[in-house]
């Protein structure tokens, strides 16, 4: 005799005559795309890391978190870099590193991820927005300055987002802020392996901090990480201290260090942001390979910009002054169709995004007085912007099918 079907089996299989994966989607669920806009490349050498530390006698708190440490040294040639278990956490640590706190102002762009904003309101300071520049979609120095001029409270902290892995244009905005005595973290989020001013990303030349992420869609992944890159060992001490719970067994820092081999103090308040050993195997392992990862990104922009050529897109546009690492490749296509080429690709299982909203409108601040119309570039870029399918494992075939159906929504 045959079982009934259990009833979820059911509804999830054949909901409205859908398929599950249909049917999933459509209730926001989180199922992979066949192209989606990026992912993660693992192979057997950053398995073989992950389970080495495994086999170890440490988890968390071992050797792992150091040498990834240097290997982002080795990669941006910042002086210090101090992980933490997300990029989010990393920022945050930022700013408590640069004694953001309340009745502080913090300023950054719209055109980011929501964390930029709330790494300040974290540390309970306000935030500001300055729009972005039309053509290279990050901080717009024009924009920067003539805020700066008509505002009545300067900003602690200024946050500029290397939007897709192209750098803003730091040496403008350094200048700027430097003026007014400004500090400057940058969101490198997106550009682990760039280049700005013949230099790597995260250098630190025009900032006091940069941050990275190592979110499994970013170029290289600890699963979930972050990195905040300096070149101010009192800042990295900070961020260290911030990392785990404000707490330290370095005699130099301790009010007491003659107590015993046993002795801790909490010297500050802090968090547990740690990165873990496994985390950091995996990343250590990745980075051996981010020159192959962004050639490969690298080749595959360069052929979107040959194939798009004859359709009615706009293609990024690279600053002579940078080389991005391409996390993103972004399309602008008309405001009127926007919604309608975007769910198209979507129904072709292709996994487009908008990178992204702005800040300022989503509901949390629109509550602190934000509104349309005031960051006009970077509201105009989220109605035209469309991510297409940009990773390492990228096929040529797939990329080729994106293009095509790219061509058919908007014909």
């Amino acid at each position: 005799m045959l079982k009934k079907p259990h009833s979820l089996f059911v509804r999830l299989t054949f909901l409205n005559g859908k398929s599950m994966k249909d049917s999933l989607r459509k209730g926001r669920e989180h199922l992979p795309y066949s192209v989606p806009y990026g992912k993660q490349n693992i192979s057997q050498g950053d398995i073989d890391a992950v389970v080495s530390v495994l086999n170890s006698d440490y988890l968390t708190q071992g050797p792992s978190v150091p040498i990834f440490e240097k290997s982002i040294v080795d990669c941006t040639n910042a002086t210090h870099a101090v992980a933490a278990h997300s990029a989010t956490a990393a920022l945050h640590i930022a700013c408590m590193a640069l004694k953001v706190g309340p009745g502080d102002v913090v300023w950054t762009v719209p055109t980011t991820f929501v964390a930029t904003a709330n790494c300040a309101i974290y540390c309970g300071a306000d935030i500001d927005f300055v729009d972005i520049d039309p053509v290279r979609y990050t901080m717009c120095p024009e924009a920067l300055q003539k805020k700066l001029n008509q505002t009545d409270k300067l900003p602690k902290v200024i946050i500029p987002v290397h939007l897709c892995g192209q750098s803003a244009d730091m040496k403008e905005i350094h200048r700027v802020a430097n003026e007014y005595g400004i500090r400057i973290i940058e969101d490198a989020s997106h550009g682990i392996g760039a280049t700005y001013a013949n230099a790597p990303m995260g250098n630190c030349r025009y900032s006091d901090i940069a941050v990275f992420s190592f979110h499994p869609v970013k170029i290289v992944t600890t699963a979930e990480g972050g990195v905040a890159t300096t070149n101010s060992e009192s800042l990295a001490q900070s961020m260290m201290l911030a990392r785990s719970h404000g707490v330290t067994r370095d005699p130099n820092l301790m009010e007491n260090s003659s107590v015993g081999g046993w002795h801790y103090e909490q010297i500050t308040l802090g968090y547990n942001y740690r990165m873990t050993d496994l985390q950091a195997a995996l990343g250590t392992s990745q980075m051996t390979r981010l020159t192959e990862i962004i050639e490969r990104r690298v080749e595959l922009a360069a052929k979107y910009d040959e194939m798009l050529q004859e359709i009615p897109v706009k293609t990024p546009i690279q600053s002579i002054d940078t080389i991005s690492s391409w996390h993103l490749y972004v399309i602008r296509v008309d405001a009127a169709r926007h919604r309608s080429v975007f769910d198209f690709l979507q129904s072709q299982d292709i996994g487009v995004n908008l990178h992204y909203m702005p800040v300022h409108l989503q509901p949390f601040y629109r509550r602190k007085g934000f509104k349309p119309g005031q960051f006009p570039n970077a509201e105009n870029y989220a109605k035209e912007a469309i991510s297409i399918p940009l990773y390492f494992g990228l096929t040529n075939e797939n990329q080729e099918f994106v293009v095509k159906t790219l061509k058919t929504a908007l014909s």
